[in-house]
């Protein structure tokens, strides 16, 4: 059953425990730009039951939910990195436990990679998450995700990318790379090919292999 929480700073989010009742460690999921939809209470629970997780997923535009995607598109100037990094460990604190991985998709695997500079999470794993800020997203609240990434004492990264994404384009993943991030590229994949099997860019043993890679990742293996 997803439960309905409230962070600390007032960011609603969703939290899913295991079936099992017994989790073994803590999960928090940065959701792409549309923010919680039934999609991510499904992948909450999912990953939850199959790993033994609890997981969090905290709304990236708080307040605001009812955003439309061009809206949310020109709304990304005003984000501001210690909000969106602070409710991810917020977040983590939810989970209860220790030991807590971190995924994000699209705009969340931008964030993904900043929050890995906070040490706070176990491994976190950024699905095609913009490398550097986009153009049309810059100000001075966002910060560089390489810079955080190259933090000391930061946290290790698995970056999953498609070769026809224009988010990621190859000499950022190749930048990515040389700090020492895991990166595994996905031939002719374009953005969001993983999470959202509405999408057209969908592509279903590419995504099946990139979670089988991530929850390895995430499991220390």
């Amino acid at each position: 059953m997803i439960e309905h929480v409230t962070l600390p700073s007032g960011v609603p989010a969703r939290l899913a425990r295991p079936a099992s009742g017994e989790a073994t460690a803590g999960l928090v999921i940065a959701p792409d730009i549309g923010g919680l939809r039934p999609l991510f209470d499904d992948l909450c629970q999912r990953l939850a039951d199959e790993n033994g997780w609890v997981v969090c997923a905290p709304e990236p535009f708080p307040g605001r939910e009812q955003m439309k995607l061009d809206e949310r598109m020109a709304a990304m100037t005003g984000l501001v990195d210690g909000t969106q990094v602070g409710a991810l460990v917020e977040a983590a604190d939810a989970t209860g436990a220790e030991r807590v991985g971190l995924v994000g998709f699209c705009m969340g695997g931008m964030y993904a990679l900043k929050a890995s500079g906070t040490g706070r999470f176990s491994r976190c794993v950024a699905f095609y998450g913009m490398i550097r800020v986009p153009e049309d997203w810059q100000s001075e609240g966002q910060g560089g995700p390489l810079d955080a990434v190259t933090t000391p004492g930061a946290s290790p990264v698995l970056a999953i990318v498609g070769t026809n994404d224009p988010y990621t384009p190859a000499g950022d993943v190749d930048d990515l790379e040389a700090t020492g991030a895991e990166v595994v590229r996905y031939e002719g994949a374009e953005h969001g090919f993983v999470h959202d099997p509405s999408r057209p860019a969908h592509r279903p043993d590419d995504a099946a292999d990139a979670w089988r890679r991530a929850i390895a990742f995430l499991d220390g293996r």
